[in-house]
């Protein structure tokens, strides 16, 4: 949270040439800041309240102050679509290098050969479109998810029919399979002793991303 407690509610007439706004440019520590932390940028909605801005649309204006200097990069079809250009403050990512293979049913050869890395952009896709949530429960079991794994989503608000979900229900994250059915959406669970949750038309859900993966620690 910031000190200025100044309250900004909406955009100004955008100035020419280099910077000069100093929120401007806290902004995009704030973002870089974030991005480092995390390991994915701050939403709109986030960087209004670090800095007490009411309307997203003051938060807009020094975004696009900050795009048009070319000093960040924004896209409109995800939600934490904001990326500093100033390539050093990007999250570093370490693959895990690929040393064999080994087999779950007969013994094979454990001599060792580098076969690649595990990159986190091959798995699961950009660092900056993902976000992991630690699962409670056993609803989803039978989908090899299990109390204490760690699923990875993808930042989006829509899904496909069938595609497993964390959809926001009432300010409750839940992991489901995403099946909609006419005027109402049925979330899923993958474990019979569950129902499916009924979420009517006019209901307060949210999809916040699409399940890309499990990481799962076998000990520690």
């Amino acid at each position: 949270m910031r000190n200025d407690r100044t309250r900004e509610t909406g955009p100004q007439p955008p100035g020419k040439g280099h910077v000069r706004n100093d929120r401007t440019r806290e902004i995009l520590s704030f973002i870089e800041g974030f991005t480092r932390e995390h390991g994915y940028p701050p939403t709109i909605r986030e960087i209004g309240k670090a800095f007490l801005i009411a309307s997203t649309n003051g938060v807009r204006y020094h975004l696009h102050l900050l795009e048009k200097q070319g000093l960040l990069k924004r896209s409109g079809k995800i939600s934490r679509g904001i990326e500093s250009m100033r390539g050093a403050v990007r999250p570093m990512t370490v693959g895990i290098p690929i040393l064999g293979r080994v087999a779950a049913g007969e013994p094979i050869s454990a001599d060792q050969s580098y076969e690649g890395s595990l990159e986190i952009d091959d798995l699961f896709g950009r660092p900056g479109e993902l976000f992991a949530l630690l699962v409670r429960g056993d609803s989803m079991i039978d989908a090899g998810i299990f109390e204490n794994d760690h699923v990875v989503v993808r930042h989006q608000e829509t899904a496909a029919p069938g595609e497993m979900v964390v959809a926001l229900i009432d300010d409750e994250a839940t992991v489901k399979y995403f099946r909609p059915k006419g005027d109402r959406v049925e979330l899923v669970p993958a474990n019979a002793k569950y129902q499916p949750i009924i979420v009517e038309s006019g209901a307060d859900l949210r999809l916040l991303g699409v399940v890309r993966g499990v990481v799962r620690v076998i000990s520690h």
